[in-house]
């Protein structure tokens, strides 16, 4: 999952600058040489002074070119590695022998340089260029240990410099590179309102930035931990639950702090948390979580390994910096999908309000009609609420209304849904339902709410409404929906109409109707 970038992935004006210092000391080291031999007049070596100059333009050149390199890199790339390799080879049969030394640093100088600007492949080739050329002038030297260990100095130390510089600008890059990523997934949250979408891009985000076996956020709810997002080992398990109480997680969200163990190899010393195996039923090795804790938000991220010492603390901060997004971006869809919510519902009952439960009522009626079922109605009003509020107060009537609802609930199922049409008056849709059936939950309402016992304020019993209720059934008796809520409204009147405390149609109506 993780991504490494070679040294190269740095942007030329950035490779200027980190060669800078060693073009400078290149130059000033070739030019004290030239300086020196010059000044020897005894023996001056001109053709050391032409080769050095050449050095110093080349240098100079080369140094200049790397800002504009973006274009050619790879061909830029090869051509200073096999000139810096040739060129640095040719020095030694330049220098004099008491300059052996300058030329080791100029070599170390060069192909950290030729690393620094193309990579580790270039690197080697200049330094396998630098040996093929001076080998042949240094093999009578390279005798015995010290000469050996003369000869091949300046490479050994070359390539000890270069990896470690390789290394360190490889965790840089990747680091960069991660950071990089979540900022920009973090742009994408910011922006989403939908808690699935918001999951989703939280699993790219880990995806592409971190390395690991298994990886879940999870958010309180009813004192369980529900995993909304679970990876592990390939697989996703999402809606997975796990106990708060004496799990990793539950300890992380419970003293809200983080938790790194690399190695779970040892024994955690935590109070109350025992082993917990989900998922794969493969024990993680290496685990860390950080909480999430916002207005709307109660849980935890967490990665795990299935090797120890899978993670490091820069993957610690890593991931407590992919958190805080994770935080502010679970709060806001929450709070969107609350907000949402509150605007589907009826401020005083807490059910659908007009407009929503016709939205509602008409996904209903497409999905009847695509599976070829029958979708009944039931429009429902209390009998003489007016009175009832002018005799007890209109505190008494919301508590009558409320606890209408209540019943409702109680009797109709998750898919089924109910709304307030206005003022005392109620509508409910049952998916599935025939018309007996409706007729059925209309009488079990009528019943349980005669069973109900309000107090008005003065903790006085009054006495409970009764309802009147008027069923139609689609797409049997009305193929469309507002055809469909005028039926069932005319058959409410009807109830009103013969007396109140019915419901219309009577049994044998439906009787009269074939089943499904």
């Amino acid at each position: 999952m993780r991504s490494k970038k070679p040294i190269s992935s740095f942007a030329p004006p950035e490779v200027w600058r980190f060669i800078l210092p060693l073009t400078v000391a290149s130059i000033c080291i070739v030019a004290g040489v030239i300086v020196e031999n010059t000044l020897n007049r005894s023996s001056t070596d001109f053709s050391l002074i032409a080769f050095g100059s050449i050095v110093i333009v080349y240098t100079l050149v080369n140094h200049a070119l790397i800002a504009r390199t973006i274009s050619f890199r790879e061909t830029y790339g090869l051509l200073n590695s096999v000139l810096s390799g040739i060129g640095l080879g040719l020095l030694t049969y330049f220098l004099p022998d008491h300059l052996n030394e300058v030329s080791h640093v100029l070599i170390i100088f060069g192909v950290v340089a030729v690393a620094i600007v193309s990579g580790r492949r270039y690197f080697y080739l200049s330094l396998f260029l630098i040996l093929a050329v001076s080998l042949p002038l240094k093999r009578p030297d390279v005798s015995g240990l010290a000469g050996v260990l003369e000869y091949t100095a300046p490479f050994v130390i070359s390539m000890i410099v270069v990896e470690a510089i390789l290394q360190i600008s490889d965790a840089a890059q990747q680091h960069i590179h991660r950071l990089e990523t979540i900022n920009k997934i973090s742009r994408q949250i910011m922006l989403s309102l939908e808690t699935e979408q918001t999951l989703a891009l939280i699993n790219a985000t880990i995806q592409d930035a971190l390395e690991a076996d298994t990886y879940f956020v999870g958010i309180v709810k009813e004192n369980e931990i529900h995993l909304d997002l679970f990876y592990d080992g390939g697989e996703y398990f999402n809606g997975t639950r796990i106990p708060l109480e004496g799990t990793l997680s539950g300890w992380v969200i419970r003293n809200q702090r983080e938790l790194f163990l690399p190695d779970l190899r040892r024994e955690v010393d935590l109070v109350g948390v025992g082993p917990f195996v989900i998922g794969k039923e493969k024990t993680s090795l290496s685990w860390m979580g950080v909480p999430l804790k916002a207005t709307n938000v109660t849980g935890i991220i967490a990665l795990g390994a299935y090797a120890p010492n899978s993670f490091d603390q820069a993957d610690m901060e890593l991931l407590s910096n992919l958190a805080q997004h994770v935080t502010v971006a679970l709060d806001n869809t929450i709070q969107h999908a609350q907000v949402e919510e509150q605007a589907r519902l009826d401020s005083l009952t807490g059910v659908y309000n007009h407009g929503y439960f016709l939205k509602r009522l008409a996904e209903q009626a497409d999905e009847s009609s695509s599976a070829k079922a029958p979708l009944s109605l039931i429009m429902l009003d209390i009998d003489y609420f007016k009175q009832y509020n002018d005799t007890f107060g209109h505190l008494v009537g919301d508590r009558i209304l409320n606890a209408l609802c209540t019943v409702i609930k109680q009797h109709i199922k998750q898919q089924d849904a109910v709304g307030r049409w206005g003022g005392e008056e109620f509508i409910i849709s049952l998916p599935r339902a025939t018309g007996i059936q409706a007729m059925q939950v209309a009488q079990r309402i009528g019943e349980t709410l005669r069973l109900l016992k309000v107090e008005d304020r003065d903790q006085k019993m009054v006495p409970i409404p009764t309802v009147s209720q008027g069923i139609a059934v689609f797409p049997d008796e009305a193929d469309e929906i507002f055809r469909l809520i005028d039926l069932a409204d005319r058959r409410l009147y009807i109830a009103k109409e013969r007396g109140r405390n019915q419901i219309e149609p009577a049994e044998n109506h439906w009787k009269q109707i074939p089943p499904e």
